[in-house]
This record gives structure tokens, C-alpha cells and sequence, in this order.
């Protein structure tokens, strides 16, 4: 009887391990990428490199997730970066990066420096195959103004992998005065990637930028970033819940600044993102113009469209300022907000065509009570736990 029990426990310690090994292998094939937790840089070409949340990974260069390889974070990971625009991690067309980071646990992307500075490094740049309007019609490539890769393309549900709970600070280090990484870039990223509970924290340009793409988005936060919180140009189009952006630290600029493309205001596809209970909240009505370049809370120009609802502005000198010919021809049917609540902003909407002549651009918006991202001009409660300053 007792040979016949331990026959049974080795058989179905090797059953174990057999569902244990095909679980493995179904993750991906290992990497031939060595991994220097001190010395974090170089392209991983091929397979999957998973890290340890237990180790903490200097970042000293550039990391890039080629084309079928594949990049997974767990929860917990704290990445440290240093040397400015040298250190950054890009994930180019056809490459995946998974974060799989919890609200209690969440996956933290910073600075190695002891006194942190926005601008210590680069940031997350993530290079998809779906379309952007650098080329009217939509079939075009470009390349990402920072990293220097393609993107662009036509696969409109092309997948970069799955990003959530993930907090990324103190990014933003600038070649020159117009070329600067964000927290997180978004060039031309499918609809296949998940992207939900990220925030950009304290970074020296813009929080988060799409150049066109298709990508969806819910629960991002933006906090404290010197540009802009939220920024789209190429032609994006998305579905996006849950948005919270907030001035601080003395510096910014526009809650959202909004563009189809700079070079070809009614290029195709146009912009057009949905973003559903959105919070803005700026320096004040009455900030100073010389610190705050435009203190706006969504700056909405060169062609673009999109759907709003559920919107609380806080603290903003202009509401919606709208401008451009192209902009102003959707207001009130493919450019419009509802439901939008103002706190202590001055001007509701502005508007002036391509001449600079003042447009009535009234029906942008329609008041109403709104919760914005769920707590008006307060943190949501979406954000406890895994964000930072809320």
C-alpha cells in the first residue's frame, strides 16, 4: 500500500512538472540577452527577458525591445535610470512590453539620482504599426523624434503588449528646445496594447503624447508635468475612460493640447479620441502668464476633433480655446464637450480661425455637473495606492 502511494506521489510529481514546463514555454522562448541589473542598457533581439521584482535594475542606456522580442516587468520592479537622454526604453514595431504591475504593488520607472530632477532621463517610448497622418490617406511611416525608429503603418489593432499600474517619474531630458522625450511617447500604437493605470509624474516636457495610433486608454494620470498633461498630434484616435491631470510644482503649460497634424491641418486620418470623465486642474485662474506659457485647460487646434463628457476644469484662465479654420468647423457636432463642469476658470471658450480673428466657439461645450474623473478637482479613488503626490 505504501509502495503504491509513493508511486502515485512520483507520478503526479512528474505531471506537475510537465503543466509546470508547458506553462513556461508558453510564456516564449528565453532570451540570449544578458541581463546587468547594474548596468541595464543594450536591444533585446530575440525572445523573452523577464525580470526579478526583487532586483533593482540600474538603467545606464538605452533598452529596446526588437521586433518579436519580448520585454515582461512584474509587479513591484523599480527601474532607476540615469544619464539624460542616453537612458530610455523603446519598444519598436513588432516588439512587446508587458507591465504587470497591481494597485498595491505597482511598477515604478525613475530616476537613480538621489536628489531627482525632472528631466534625468528619457522616458517610455513605445513604436506601433498603426496608422498616423504624417502622409494624408494614413499609410504612411515616420520616424519617432526621439529613440529614431519607424512607426506607423496600416495594422489599425496592432499590439505592443499590456502596460498596467505603472508609475514613471521625473522624465522629459531634452536634446534642444523642440525635440524632448515625455513620460510615456505613443507612436503610431494599435488598439491591440493594453494601456490602463499609468502615471507620468514630475517630467520635464509633456506627460503623455500620441502621434497618431489607434491605442485605447483608461485611468492615466498626469501630475505635476512642466508642458503639458496630455498631448495628441497624427491623426490618434482612441477610446479613453478615466483621465486626471494636474498642474504643480509651479510649472506647465495646457491640460490637454490637441493637434491633427501641424504640417496638414485636415490630413487623414483626423484626430479624433473619445475620452469620457476627464479632470483637469490648473494653476488658477489669475497664474502667472510668464511661468504658465498658456493657461489653458484644453488647447484644441490644427484640425483636430473629438468626443468629451463628464469634464471638470478647475483652476484654468481659459476653458477650451479652439483654434484654426479646420478646428472650428466641427464645434458643437465632431468637436464638443458635455456635461462640463468649471471651477475657477475665467473664460469658459475662446476661439480664433487661421487669420487670428475672434470665433464664437460657445457650442464646444455644454455645462452641466460632472464628476470628471470621479472626485471633481480631488485625487479619484482609482489612484490610490500606486500614484504619487495625489
Amino acid at each position: 500500500m505504501k509502495k503504491s502511494i509513493v508511486k502515485l506521489f512520483g507520478l503526479l510529481t512528474i505531471i506537475g512538472s510537465l503543466f509546470t514546463s508547458c506553462s513556461s514555454s508558453d510564456s516564449g522562448p528565453s532570451s540570449t540577452f544578458v541581463v546587468d541589473a547594474n548596468n541595464f542598457q543594450g536591444t533585446i533581439n530575440d525572445g523573452e527577458v523577464v525580470l526579478n521584482a526583487s532586483t533593482v535594475y540600474t538603467l545606464t542606456g538605452a533598452i529596446k525591445i526588437a521586433d518579436g522580442a519580448t520585454l515582461t516587468i512584474p509587479a513591484g520592479t523599480v527601474i532607476e535610470a540615469s544619464g539624460g537622454t542616453s537612458s530610455y526604453i523603446a519598444v519598436e514595431q513588432g516588439g512587446k512590453i508587458y507591465v504587470n504591475g497591481t494597485a498595491s504593488n505597482p511598477v515604478i520607472m525613475t530616476s537613480a539620482n538621489t536628489v531627482k530632477t525632472p528631466g534625468d532621463w528619457g522616458g517610455l517610448v513605445i513604436c506601433g504599426r498603426a496608422p498616423i497622418n504624417d502622409v494624408s490617406g494614413g499609410t504612411s511611416t515616420a520616424q519617432s523624434e526621439v529613440a529614431d525608429l519607424t512607426y506607423g503603418g496600416i495594422i489599425a489593432n496592432d499590439n505592443s503588449g499590456s502596460i498596467r499600474y505603472l508609475r514613471i517619474e521625473y522624465t522629459g531630458a531634452n536634446f534642444s528646445a523642440v525635440k524632448e522625450f515625455n513620460g510615456v511617447s505613443l507612436f503610431g500604437v494599435g488598439s491591440g496594447t493594453t494601456f490602463e493605470y499609468v502615471q507620468c509624474y514630475h517630467g520635464a516636457d509633456d506627460g503623455f503624447e500620441f502621434f497618431g495610433g489607434t491605442v485605447n486608454t483608461s485611468n492615466l494620470v498626469s501630475f505635476g508635468n512642466e508642458d503639458d498633461q496630455f498631448d495628441w498630434t497624427e491623426g490618434w484616435n482612441g477610446t479613453n475612460t478615466n483621465w486626471y491631470g494636474k498642474e504643480a510644482f509651479g510649472k506647465g503649460n495646457r491640460g490637454i493640447e490637441a493637434d491633427n497634424y501641424e504640417l496638414g491641418f485636415a490630413n487623414t486620418p483626423i484626430a479624433n479620441p473619445s475620452i469620457t470623465n476627464l479632470t483637469l486642474v490648473g494653476p488658477g485662474s489669475t497664474a502667472d502668464a510668464v511661468v504658465y506659457a498658456e493657461n489653458d485647460g484644453l488647447k484644441l487646434r490644427r484640425g483636430t476633433r473629438g468626443i468629451f463628457s463628464n469634464v471638470h476644469l478647475s483652476g484654468w484662465k481659459v476653458g477650451f480655446n479652439v483654434e484654426h479654420d479646420e478646428t472650428i468647423a466641427g464645434v458643437g457636432t465632431a468637436l464638443k464637450a458635455t456635461n462640463v463642469t468649471y471651477v475657477d476658470v475665467a473664460t469658459n471658450t475662446k476661439g480664433k480661425n487661421t487669420a487670428g480673428i475672434a470665433t464664437d466657439v460657445t457650442a464646444v461645450a455644454t455645462a452641466g455637473t460632472a464628476t470628471g474623473a470621479g472626485n471633481g478637482a480631488a485625487a479619484p479613488t482609482w489612484t490610490t495606492g500606486w500614484t504619487l503626490g495625489l
